[in-house]
């Protein structure tokens, strides 16, 4: 008897993404605002976040995060009819950021807030990163990131 292995199917969504994210028509910058993840379950994470992100991104196709910040996972997720590839590097970027790419728009660059941040704190962080001109630094972006624009 032969098995075929599929890929792990996301699980059933919950709760809306938290999320903030540059208005659009901003221009050159590195990071395009901050997400705030409830778990280290990114199986669990992405969905609301891809669903967050469509409108202005489409179709995201690829995800890399930064291992240590997530617990282990898969390496594919199955959203429908579609995959997602995700990307995990030890030590590769920046531990809080996550990089979403979407053929044919771009990607979309964000640092994730910790989980355990006061909401006060966390919120105040998202608004510094959706805001033009706030988050651009290199304490905050990913290493070897370069400026890029949103999609319009």
């Amino acid at each position: 008897m032969t098995t075929t292995s599929m890929p792990p199917t996301a699980p059933q969504r919950s709760l809306p993404a938290r999320l903030a994210i540059l208005p659009q028509g901003t221009g050159l910058h590195r990071i395009d605002g901050a997400w705030w993840p409830r778990t280290r379950h990114l199986a669990t994470e992405l969905p609301p976040l891809l669903d967050a992100l469509a409108p202005r991104w489409g179709r995201i196709t690829r995800v890399t995060v930064d291992n240590s910040m997530w617990d282990t996972g898969p390496h594919r997720l199955v959203l429908g009819r579609r995959v997602i590839h995700i990307s995990r590097s030890i030590g590769m970027g920046h531990r809080h950021s996550v990089c979403l790419l979407a053929l044919g728009t771009g990607r979309c660059d964000l640092l994730v807030v910790a989980l355990d941040t006061p909401a006060d704190q966390a919120v105040r962080i998202m608004a510094n990163a959706s805001r033009a001109g706030g988050c651009t630094g290199a304490q905050t972006s990913p290493a070897g990131y370069g400026p890029h624009r949103l999609p319009t």
